[in-house]
């Protein structure tokens, strides 16, 4: 457990520069969050889950009644409905959030000396402590969670023509707060429940042109951004505990005297990307 902590330690001293960005009522929301979805997780697991990790059950499926819909519910920011029949082209800074080694985590399992959970059920407990906690740190700050990608999400931050570094700024102190203040969180309280090790967490941010539009089986189709951002901020959230940035919102960055930040490049599966530090 005394290692643990001393590794706790270490984590927040690298990244010292991205703490201290929530208000105390923010952390203290976040920390409810993890906790009630930790519970609800646990509560999973007992009546079914674990039973995952023993076989696989096969899917039943029924046929599905087709009734077309011409708009579906969103979660795009900026466009609460999408229409199907309506071409939507609107610009959006895409921000991923992805949790590092995850599949380390199930196939190297913990010892039981040092660990309350093995194997699924650690990945199981991390995520769901991980990934409400994360689509809060960006509803603070004005963006939404439009997927849930597994160990990660995939969240947008309109962007509007006259207000572009409020988009910005917003998309970027909510990616510091996410490999900050709420992953310490999400750290502690693994921690103290299960003497889980410290999760780190890459974030990756780009900004394009993006197409709102439907997608699916008819009765069943699902809003979607589609645009470049989206897969280049997916390419660079690659890193342990960083924030890399595209060329395109490098170049649309707002700069000012005495700026607090600077940019390295950073090159991530072919993808050019620029690695964003404290100056």
């Amino acid at each position: 457990m005394a290692i643990v902590w001393w590794y706790l330690l270490v984590t927040r001293s690298f990244a010292k520069g991205y703490l201290g960005m929530l208000t105390q009522n923010q952390e203290q929301e976040i920390r409810i969050i993890v906790n009630q979805s930790l519970d609800k997780a646990e509560e999973h697991w007992k009546k079914g889950g674990h039973q995952l990790a023993v076989a696989l059950e096969h899917a039943t499926f029924s046929e599905s009644v087709l009734d077309k819909s011409e708009s579906e519910p969103s979660k795009i920011p900026g466009h609460p409905k999408v229409q199907d029949n309506y071409t939507v082209i609107d610009e959006f800074i895409a921000l991923v959030a992805d949790m590092r080694d995850s599949s380390k985590h199930l196939i190297n399992a913990i010892s039981k000396k040092t660990s309350k959970v093995t194997g699924l059920e650690r990945v199981y407990y991390e995520t769901s402590a991980l990934l409400p906690a994360i689509a809060q740190t960006i509803k603070y700050k004005d963006g939404n969670v439009t997927e849930y990608l597994g160990d990660g999400v995939l969240a947008l931050f309109k962007v509007d023509s006259d207000k572009k570094s409020d988009a910005i700024y917003s998309s970027y102190n909510a990616a510091r707060n996410i490999i900050g203040d709420t992953r310490e969180i999400v750290n502690q309280e693994l921690s103290e429940r299960y003497s889980l090790p410290p999760i780190n967490l890459g974030v990756g941010l780009s900004l394009s042109k993006t197409l709102v539009s439907l997608v699916g089986l008819e009765g069943e189709k699902h809003p979607k951004a589609f645009g470049e951002c989206v897969f280049r901020a997916t390419k660079l959230s690659t890193g342990k505990n960083i924030i890399i940035t595209d060329k395109y919102l490098k170049k649309m960055w707002p700069s000012s005297d005495g700026g607090t930040i600077k940019f390295k490049e950073k090159r991530v599966k072919k993808v050019k990307g620029f690695l964003i530090e404290d100056k």
